[in-house]
C-alpha cells in the first residue's frame, strides 16, 4: 500500500444524485461515512514498488486529506505536462466526458451545428472548444453576461444567450440557429431538452450527459411534452456514462495535450481554499455562479 496526501478536490453535480437512496449507476453515499470524488494528491509514504514517495496521483478518495490504497484505479500523473488540478478537469474525467459525448456518441461531423447547456461550466466549456476544433457552428447557454463574454471571447463560440433573460428557449434557439441543430449536448435538461428537441434536424443527435435542473427536485417533473418529435425528425437520443469509456482515455490524453499545446483550448477554474469548505463549495454548483471546474485546494 501507499499514503497519499491530498492537495486538490473535485467537486461536481453527479454527487448530488449519490445523496439519494435510490438506484442508480453508481452506489449512493452512507451516512457517517466520508464522501468519495475525485482527487489529486501526493505519495508521501510507500510500501508499493509501482508508486514512491513524490509521486502525484489521481483517485477517487476525495473529501478528506490523507487515504491510503494498494493502487486499484489510482494513475500516475505528469504535473511538469500540467496543473495538478487540470487531471481533475480539462486532462481528466470532465475532459473525457466532453470528447466522449461529442466524437463518440453524436458522432460529431465537421461543419454541423452544436448546442450546449451549461456551455461555460466545466464539461460544457470543454465541449464546446472541441465542437469548435471541428469546424462546428456552437451556439451556448449560460447564466450570467460574465459567462456569455467568456464564451464569445476567450472559447471563442458563435453565438451564446443568458437563459435567464429568455422566456422561451426554443424561441432564442430558433433565432439564433436558423438552420436547426445536429447535435444537442444536454447538461440541463427541461426548457433546454424540450427547446433543442423543437428545434433539432432530421438524423439529429441529443447526448444526453447530465439535468442539473432536475437535481433538487422533490417531486421529478413531467417529461419534455415534444418528445414525440424524436420519431419524426428520426433523433438519435442517448445517455451515457463516462466510466463506460475509460479505454478511450489514451487517445482523449494525446488529443486534448495537442490542443492545449497548439492553445486550442482554454479553461477557467472556480478554486476553494480548504478541505473544510468543501460542502459550501458543492453547494455552489447549483446557484450558478462559478466557472468552469469547481476544485477545492486542500
Amino acid at each position: 500500500q501507499f499514503l497519499v496526501r491530498n492537495h486538490w478536490l473535485s467537486v461536481d453535480p453527479y454527487m448530488r444524485g449519490r445523496m439519494n437512496d435510490s438506484e442508480s449507476y453508481v452506489p449512493p453515499f452512507e451516512l457517517n461515512q466520508p464522501m468519495d470524488g475525485g482527487c489529486v494528491g501526493e505519495v508521501i509514504e510507500s510500501n508499493h514498488s509501482d508508486f514512491a514517495v513524490g509521486d502525484h496521483v489521481v483517485g477517487q478518495k476525495g473529501w478528506r486529506d490523507l487515504w491510503t490504497t494498494d493502487g486499484t484505479g489510482v494513475q500516475k500523473i505528469d504535473v511538469n505536462l500540467a496543473s495538478p488540478q487540470s487531471y481533475l478537469g480539462v486532462l481528466g474525467i470532465t475532459g473525457l466526458t466532453a470528447y466522449v459525448g461529442l466524437l463518440k456518441i453524436a458522432n460529431l461531423k465537421e461543419g454541423e451545428t452544436v448546442f450546449i447547456s451549461a456551455a461555460s461550466g466545466a464539461v460544457g466549456s470543454i465541449a464546446c472548444q472541441i465542437a469548435k476544433i471541428k469546424n462546428c457552428h456552437v451556439i451556448g447557454s449560460a447564466g450570467s453576461s460574465k459567462k456569455i463574454d467568456w464564451l464569445k471571447s476567450k472559447a471563442g463560440i458563435d453565438e451564446a444567450f443568458n437563459y435567464k433573460k429568455v422566456d422561451d428557449v426554443s424561441a432564442k434557439l430558433k433565432e439564433l440557429c436558423p438552420d436547426g441543430i445536429d447535435v444537442y449536448f444536454d447538461n440541463v435538461g427541461g426548457d433546454h431538452l424540450a427547446g433543442a428537441i423543437d428545434n433539432m434536424n432530421k438524423y439529429g443527435r441529443i447526448v444526453c450527459c447530465g439535468m442539473i435542473s432536475a437535481y433538487n427536485d422533490e417531486t421529478p417533473q413531467p417529461g419534455p411534452s415534444n418528445l414525440f418529435k424524436v420519431i419524426g425528425k428520426e433523433i438519435r437520443m442517448q445517455g451515457f456514462i463516462v466510466s463506460s469509456y475509460l479505454d478511450v482515455q489514451g487517445e482523449f490524453v494525446e488529443h486534448m495535450t495537442d490542443w492545449i499545446g497548439a492553445e486550442k483550448v482554454v479553461w477557467e477554474e472556480t478554486i476553494t481554499e480548504g478541505l473544510e469548505n468543501a460542502p459550501q463549495a458543492f453547494l455552489d454548483l447549483f446557484n450558478g455562479d462559478k466557472m468552469g471546474k469547481a476544485v477545492v485546494k486542500v
